[in-house]
């Protein structure tokens, strides 16, 4: 029920997923099946494809995360979470309130012992072809370096195992390339990733880099990361107002890659973009079955043990 076109378009992302689904897997919905029901009938699909978990209760957009999360519990994204918990879905993804998804996230599955905060990532299209991923981009206005290292750790698991990319290149975010460039954080964080072995480190890199080749993960705070990944955002529909035609800004569109896994939590959680249409809620599912197939939660939870 999460989102601002919902729930019409989590139904018709979730018809347009199950079209696409191996032998086994299967999409649970969890709503006011008063409204879902109609929506299937409306398309001609079979509601016997899908399982559901009916409640009528929705966290709005602009409620308080936690408070909401604590208040309604029968609420649709805190009933995904409890199913989630008691291992009764293996992955849980929304285009709901996003701060009540990750509030809800860390208090239901819990975070991987050893991480200090979880984080939101990002896909980042390249310009020579291929994606990159940037990370946190909106959990964490705040962080200190260790944390950053271990969003190091988190993105390169997740470009191996999920993105398919052999010994990943990880960069840290900074205002130059020189070592001893960047704001406290940064010059205390360089070391940090200069001297790990947990991940394949390239140095510092600029914004003009976000886009190229010299890095597959690109680590920062979720300041940064957010003001980065809107600024991108805005880039594909300034070229659709301008009428500007081109594949590569094609490639900023978010509906493509579907939504921000959480990483560091026990479990496969995923946040979809409150305006995600039926293109994007069928990739965040897609994305969802990529995240349970190359065990990602276990391959983290063996990194920080």
């Amino acid at each position: 029920m999460g989102g601002d076109y919902a729930p019409k378009a989590n139904v018709l992302g979730a018809i347009a997923a199950h079209k696409s689904l191996n032998a086994g897997e299967h999409i649970v919905l969890i709503g006011d099946t008063g409204q879902i029901k109609p929506l299937l009938l409306e398309e001609g699909f079979n509601p016997d494809h899908f399982e559901y978990y009916h409640t009528e209760e929705v966290i709005g957009m602009a409620e308080h995360p936690t408070k909401a999360i604590i208040q309604k519990p029968n609420s649709s994204i805190g009933l995904g979470f409890q199913l989630l918990k008691e291992g009764k879905i293996d992955s849980f993804a929304s285009a709901g309130n996003s701060g009540a998804m990750l509030v809800g996230a860390v208090f239901s599955v819990k975070t991987i012992p050893g991480i200090i905060r979880p984080c939101l990532s990002t896909i980042v299209p390249k310009l020579k072809g291929g994606i990159g991923l940037m990370l946190d981009v909106g959990a964490n206005a705040d962080c200190k370096p260790d944390t950053l290292l271990q969003f190091g750790v988190l993105g390169s698991l997740y470009a191996e195992n999920v993105m398919n990319i052999p010994r990943p290149k990880v960069a840290l975010m900074n205002i130059g390339e020189e070592d001893e460039k960047g704001n406290m954080l940064a010059l205390a964080t360089f070391p940090l990733m200069k001297e790990t072995e947990l991940f394949n480190f390239v140095g510092n890199i600029e914004g003009r880099d976000l886009f190229n080749d010299k890095a597959d993960v690109i680590v920062c705070d979720g300041f940064t990361g957010n003001v980065m990944l809107k600024l991108a955002e805005s880039f594909y529909m300034l070229t659709i107002r301008k009428g500007f035609k081109d594949e590569f800004f094609d490639r900023f569109n978010y509906e493509n890659y579907g939504g921000s896994p959480v990483l560091g939590v026990n479990a496969p959680v995923l946040i979809g973009h409150g305006i995600s249409s039926p293109e994007a809620i069928k990739n965040m599912l897609f994305q969802s079955r990529d995240m349970i197939n190359s065990q990602l939660v276990h391959k983290i939870q063996a990194a920080f043990h």
